[in-house]
């Protein structure tokens, strides 16, 4: 599994793994069903503290996106969230006022809503 982590980035490490690792499922590249590796071992192979990829894996178990199980590891246990429409909401209306506020044109905006949404299903069913 392939993540980035970005040093320059204002989200906290975990919360960027956290991003990633939903990027990954929403994208389709993690299945219902597939493991994750070890907070151990993803910690390792990032180079970051076990307590910031626990963090990321209890945040994604909350969300039930992941379920752990001591001893036999983490595995994505849906694609989609339990959230309700207008929870999933407010993340995206606080990310488009950034980019009103940013100076972009509702013509750059749309474009670039596109463009992501298109990236993130690349591959997806």
């Amino acid at each position: 599994m392939l993540l980035r982590i970005d040093p320059s980035d204002r989200r906290p490490i975990y919360r960027q793994v956290a991003d990633e690792i939903k990027m990954l499922i929403a994208g389709g590249k993690l299945r219902e069903g597939a493991p994750l590796p070890s907070v151990r071992q993803l910690a390792s192979d990032l180079g970051v503290n076990l307590n910031t990829i626990a963090t990321a894996y209890r945040e994604l178990q909350d969300e039930g996106l992941i379920a752990v199980r001591h001893g036999s590891g983490a595995v994505v246990t849906s694609r989609t969230s339990q959230s309700s429409g207008a929870e999933l909401r407010q993340p995206l209306r606080t990310a488009l006022t950034e980019l009103v506020l940013g100076g972009l044109s509702r013509r750059e905006i749309l474009n670039l809503v596109s463009t992501e949404l298109n990236d993130l299903t690349k591959g997806a069913k």
